[in-house]
């Protein structure tokens, strides 16, 4: 296991640990979580030993293997799957080894050992990460050097998994996947053999492939059972509790006070002061948990245009005169939110660009509204940032006239407040960078609002109130993005791009979700097979349904009343007294239990729900 002992570390002499203890079982799936600042990547680098420790330990297993992405992969002339390979520095060196032994005993000795790893199925173990990471069997051929910065950032965190760490560190991976990767990357965490810690803003990636959370906040480390939705709600139930304790001693605190303040001059109630005095002394404030920030984002409103605002028939379009998507024939109205689903290199960005008007259709028509002002958000915008101004000098050039006040206002309402909008572009956070991006997208109050990957950088709240903004803004909105969240809050239409044609989708993101995670194989197999005629429910097997949506529902009701109860009986402040901490801990683990089973009977109501709903009953 991996053990954090009472650790205190600063940066600049401001700390990030104070006494921060957690402990993590080995091979569980764990996320880390917190404030931007608070100091999770540090967190990461004080595990690996790359910083020292002012005060405390980190304890790990003798030998233990930890391993992380690398900030970037050198652009080599070595393939893809030998890089990949390359990463398992024990089977490369035993491969060498092994051609240049000639001790029998040795060579005995590697063999077995090359055996013991599997080593022989490594490349069909590296080429299958490569390809759940978006890169096609030709592709893994090429050199390193052929792919960009992001695409050679997939391919060292192939290297990570393919080597199979005991303790598997991963910072953000999700920021340079797809919709795609990101879902296959979920589905290989949750089944890695090893131990994995994840810092990540993804709640679907946090609710899926994790079994517990770590929290950093206020200098401390909090191990929470259960995915992030649980983790959510079970701090702000603390919070809840906390807040209303420190109100209470707050006004005793004041009672007390009063008394010492209106008798400490009276010699007849001199002695009852003192003894107020000494209670005050006694009475230890506490500290109202700091509730989080309110993150906003204020788009401008545009006016209202005759629908629809691009309609496209026969279209087509494409690069250098290859067309990538042919035979578009789609309709955009002001009040449509899309989400583009499919596979990397299917061709997504470019019907962003095409409907953008960064590329011209090749054939057919595409008729934009005479009025339409479009806004458009690619993470590449992030990186054309003029590193050496202000987020101020940046919305001067577009809005030379505008009042400095109006301007600040326009940046505060994206979160950029006094101190940012001074700061050069290179000294602010991805996530600052990301919100300045956002708000030159979106200056002039467009209309259609194309976002292509909007939420890399941005932490959970920043992601939440994208959400709500997106809700309440009135133009149209085109969204690329590996954050199955933002989809699903936001997305009222599925296109889906594949095979050089665009096409609604008429299912939802959990069905999109099973279809990627399906085998090739499994998929052809599927597709293969006669469709079958839907065979009636007889009288007796709806009955039978029925009575198992009854059970569902009486087994819902009798948690939500356990649920009840715990949450009364951790509302209790004596509870929060040091002696009382370990029965603080066997209720706060009866609660985690009673929420997942709660969970669990909420999935069974609804799958028993839909079955009686596919028998036909009313």
């Amino acid at each position: 296991m991996l053990r954090i002992d009472n650790i205190t570390y600063s940066v600049e002499g401001r700390p990030l640990f104070e006494g921060a203890s957690a402990t993590i079982p080995t091979g569980h799936k764990v996320g880390l979580v917190g404030r931007n600042g608070a100091g999770k990547t540090t967190l990461f680098r004080l595990i690996r030993g790359e910083l020292a420790l002012e005060g405390g330990e980190i304890g790990l297993p003798q030998r233990a293997r930890i391993g992380g992405v690398a900030q970037e992969v050198p652009s080599s002339s070595t393939s893809l799957i030998d890089t990949v390979l390359a990463a398992d520095t024990e089977r490369a060196a035993l491969m060498a080894e092994a051609e240049t032994a000639t001790d029998p005993h040795r060579i005995a000795e590697v063999q077995a050992r090359l055996a013991d790893i599997d080593a022989w199925s490594a490349e069909g173990r590296a080429s299958a990460i490569l390809r759940g990471l978006g890169f096609e069997p030709e592709e893994q051929l090429r050199p390193c050097s052929d792919f960009s910065g992001g695409w050679r950032m997939r391919v060292a965190l192939a290297g990570v998994l393919f080597a199979q760490p005991d303790y598997l560190l991963l910072d953000e991976p999700t920021n340079y996947l797809d919709l795609e990767g990101a879902l296959w990357l979920e589905s290989y965490l949750a089944k890695y053999p090893h131990t994995v810690i994840i810092i990540s803003h993804d709640r679907g990636l946090l609710n899926r492939a994790v079994t517990g959370i770590l929290h950093l906040d206020q200098k401390k480390l909090t191990y929470w059972q259960g995915g992030y939705d649980q983790f959510a709600r079970q701090v702000a139930e603390r919070r809840a509790v906390q807040a209303a304790e420190a109100k209470k001693v707050e006004a005793r605190r004041a009672h007390l006070q009063s008394f010492v303040d209106r008798f400490k001059a009276k010699a007849s109630k001199a002695v009852q002061a003192q003894s107020r005095v000494k209670m005050l002394e006694k009475l230890t404030p506490i500290t109202a948990p700091e509730e989080a920030k309110k993150v906003v984002f204020t788009f401008p409103e545009p006016e209202e245009l005759s629908p629809p605002i691009i309609n496209m028939e026969g279209a087509a379009v494409g690069y250098g005169g290859r067309a990538v998507l042919r035979r578009l024939s789609l309709r955009i109205d002001q009040d449509d939110r899309i989400a583009l689903l499919g596979r990397n290199g299917e061709g997504k960005s470019t019907l962003s660009k095409l409907l953008a008007g960064k590329l011209d259709a090749m054939e057919g028509r595409l008729h934009r509204s005479s009025k339409l002002r479009i806004g458009y958000f690619a993470q590449h915008q992030v990186d054309e940032l003029h590193i050496d101004e202000t987020p101020l000098q940046h919305v001067m050039r577009l809005r030379p006239g505008e009042h400095q006040a109006k301007l600040r206002a326009r940046l505060a309402g994206f979160g950029l407040m006094a101190e940012q909008a001074e700061t050069v572009v290179g000294r602010l956070s991805g996530g600052q960078k990301a919100r300045l991006s956002l708000l030159l997208a979106t200056i002039d109050a467009p209309h259609l609002l194309i976002l292509d990957e909007p939420t890399n950088h941005l932490d959970i709240e920043s992601r939440e109130a994208l959400v709500e903004a997106l809700t309440e803004y009135s133009g149209a909105v085109i969204l690329v993005s590996h954050d199955m969240h933002l989809l699903g809050l936001v997305a009222d239409r599925l296109w889906l791009v594949k095979g050089g044609a665009v096409t609604p989708y008429t299912e939802d993101l959990e069905a999109y979700r099973r279809m990627l995670l399906t085998p090739p194989e499994d998929e052809a197999k599927q597709a293969a097979k006669p469709a079958e005629k839907p065979r009636r429910a007889s009288r007796d097997e709806v009955l039978a349904l029925r009575a198992e949506v009854r059970k569902c529902e009486e087994r819902l009701g009798k948690l939500n009343d356990m649920r009840d109860k715990l949450a009364k009986k951790l509302a209790d402040p004596e509870l929060y007294e040091d002696a009382r901490k370990g029965e603080l801990q066997t209720w706060n683990r009866k609660y985690a239990e009673v929420m997942e089973g709660l969970d669990r009977a909420e999935a069974m109501w609804m799958t028993a729900q839909e079955r009686l709903e596919e028998a036909g009953a009313p």
